[in-house]
């Protein structure tokens, strides 16, 4: 090891450590094992320039193990981005650049947000695609635009928790061999030694996976560099480094110990530490050259950046064309026009309505792809014309997730985090929860990633209540950046995917029928923009008794609810396709639809809790907030009140003779 290696080895241990300290919170004893290999593989391996950290052919690091974010901290300070040394002294404050776990957007240099276990593993393997498939659109063969690499650390609660094994499992199939990931093998979780719940072989399982593993102790600088040297080189396959390591390393009593996991070390253990690595005593100490390998290192990079400006500016033709619609994830300004066209007026099942927008979406939009958990026939999500994206064939705009949602949804986010495109995963509204952790992350990144539910109600039948999806919708929605959009006709969904397509900085989740919705009318020169402020006045009555507002396949029988009802109440029916636009709008507008002072009345098949808040006291929230059953749909439908009779029936029973 080389005086400056060591130097910066031991600079960025002990910031780590003294950050920990000072915020009397976090987790020290991970980053001061990782130190040598965060060196190794910033001083040698990543490809990245501080200046310009959106490069989009840098290099991705990944921190999956998002607790040790001190390391990341450290390195990204002695790296020369912009986080000063105060930045790392304000560790876990409000806001700081330096959160308790890494934020993507939030600190320059983190590639993800990570912290809930195995998700970064998940969104390495999208990210790894993402340069594949993106290669596989720009690159000529003397020619690579898009060759980015990506390297990533996980510690054993990634590689416990499946989202990893799932991605892991892709990975392997895929034949990433653009993917290195380090496993920090210390044996020490937060309630003591890994053997109390985990004895597995890793390595083994991932060669069965398809990856090539390599066993190194990790802190032999020469073995991990040699081991990621091989990983890089291997043609073929994703790689693993299974590193063992001692967590705390050097620390007097918490080396191998579950106390230095997630406390810190404490005053004299930070003292006994620093003492043994004869290391100055003063926090945040950085030595004059902690610093040189890191520079020299990016001097490097400098020159492969410039290079790389110097091919993409000569460019030219479609190829040239291509790169500027996918590097800027380009949506035409006519998209909203140009898919109301699409709209034929045929009632159909609102999933079929959408498969054909879907198809004048991928036409105008070359950024989107995507695919099912094994659902693309019942979801009605494939690209027509578009191959399937293979090993060793990347060219395609459809993937095959498997019946895997968690690690779909990460690898989506890993997709959309590459900058080059709209990505979409879909499955059954019932199975969103299986995925619920990546759909939350994709909002808190604000990446525009598409979820596509399909068989949205107990109205799919005979399925039965394992199939039928109740406080689905209910719980979707109460994650905050995610506009949750559930179409009544063709027009709707029309409007739905252009509304999912601009959203640049946050998620969508599109909730669809399997059974078939009526067309609705609406009134001569309706303007489709309507549609987009989320809630609409879809059937008007002068001077309304009360507004009824409905969703998706509900909208249909509220408009025939209204017309049994007849001179009995006077109603105005609402469209309400995405709650959380409609809760955007200004005040003056939601009252326009709304109304002042009237009675609201809600329908929708799934739970009622946040509707009543909503309808208030006053009102009435129609919906289902049991379980469903294995029936026809029609049977369904009527057992459980949502039948425009039994609708007008709970309407007239609660305001009977109308409210007048």
């Amino acid at each position: 090891m080389s005086n400056a290696f060591e130097t910066a080895v031991k600079t960025v241990r002990f910031l780590s450590v003294d950050g920990v300290e000072k915020a009397s919170s976090g987790h020290p004893g991970t980053p001061m094992a990782l130190a040598g290999i965060g060196v190794e593989l910033f001083t040698r391996h990543l490809r990245y320039v501080p200046t310009e950290p959106g490069w989009p052919n840098r290099d991705r690091f990944v921190l999956s193990a998002g607790h040790a974010s001190m390391l990341l901290y450290s390195l990204l300070h002695l790296a020369g981005y912009d986080l000063s040394l105060d930045d790392l002294k304000a560790f876990r404050q409000w806001g700081s650049k330096t959160p308790g776990h890494p934020e993507v957007g939030h600190t320059p240099g983190v590639e993800t947000t990570t912290g809930p276990l195995g998700q970064g593993v998940g969104n390495a393997v999208g990210l790894a695609l993402a340069s594949k498939m993106m290669g596989a659109r720009v690159n000529s063969p003397n020619d690579a635009i898009v060759d980015y690499r990506v390297f990533g650390i996980a510690g054993d609660g990634d590689l416990m928790e499946g989202v990893a094994s799932e991605a892991a499992s892709l990975a392997g199939h895929l034949g990433l061999d653009n993917l290195v990931l380090v496993y920090d093998d210390n044996k020490i979780t937060i309630d003591g030694p890994t053997s109390l719940s985990f004895s597995e072989d890793v390595g083994k399982r991932f060669e069965a996976y398809g990856w090539y593993v390599q066993h190194v102790d990790g802190h032999h600088p020469a073995a991990v560099g040699k081991a990621l040297d091989a990983a890089v080189a291997e043609p073929s396959r994703p790689s693993l480094i299974v590193a063992r390591t001692h967590i705390a390393i050097g620390a007097p009593t918490k080396q191998d110990t579950s106390g230095a996991h997630g406390a810190p070390l404490g005053k004299d253990e930070v003292l006994g530490a620093k003492q043994k690595a004869e290391w100055p005593t003063e926090p945040f100490h950085v030595p004059a050259g902690a610093s040189d390998l890191f520079r020299a290192r990016v001097a490097e990079n400098q020159k492969v950046l410039a290079d790389w400006k110097g091919r993409v500016a000569k460019l030219g033709g479609p190829r040239a064309e291509l790169w500027q619609k996918l590097s800027t994830r380009q949506v035409p300004a006519s998209l909203l026009d140009e898919l109301v066209t699409q709209v034929d007026g045929k009632a159909d099942a609102t999933r079929s309505l959408s498969a054909k927008l879907e198809q004048k979406v991928a036409e105008l939009v070359p950024s989107l792809v995507g695919g099912s958990a094994d659902l693309a026939e019942s979801c009605k999500t494939t690209i027509k014309g578009s191959g399937e994206v293979k090993r060793g064939e990347h060219a395609g705009r459809n993937l095959a997730f498997g019946i895997r949602e968690h690690a779909m949804g990460a690898i989506c986010n890993g997709l959309a985090l590459s900058g080059f495109f709209v990505p979409f995963g879909s499955t059954f509204l019932v199975f969103s929860d299986y995925m619920r952790p990546s759909v939350r992350l994709s909002a808190l990144m604000g990446q525009p990633a598409i979820w596509v539910y399909t068989h949205d109600s107990v109205l799919l039948g005979e399925d039965g209540p394992t199939h039928q999806p109740i406080e689905h919708v209910a719980a979707l929605r109460l994650i905050p950046n995610l506009d949750v959009v559930r179409p009544a006709d063709g027009l709707e969904c029309a409007v739905a995917w252009a509304h999912a397509i601009s959203r640049t900085n946050a998620p969508t989740a599109m909730v669809l029928t399997r059974q078939k919705t009526p067309t609705l009318a609406r009134a001569a020169g309706f303007d489709p923009r309507a549609i987009l402020k989320g809630a609409y006045v879809l059937d008007d009555a002068a001077d309304p008794d009360l507004v009824l507002i409905a969703t998706g396949s509900e909208v249909g029988v509220a408009v025939e609810a209204k017309q049994l009802l007849g001179d009995s109440l006077r109603v105005r029916v609402v469209s309400a396709p995405c709650w959380e636009a409609f809760c955007r709008q200004p005040e003056s507008d939601q009252r326009a639809v709304l109304g002042s002072g009237v009675p609201r009345v809600t329908l929708e098949a799934g739970r009622t809790s946040l509707w009543r808040g909503v309808t208030g006291e006053a009102g009435l929230a129609i919906g289902i907030d049991r379980f469903g059953a294995s029936a026809p749909a029609e049977r369904i439908a009527d057992e459980l009140g949502l039948t425009a009779s039994k609708v007008a029936q709970a309407i007239r029973e609660r305001f009977a003779g109308g409210p007048r």
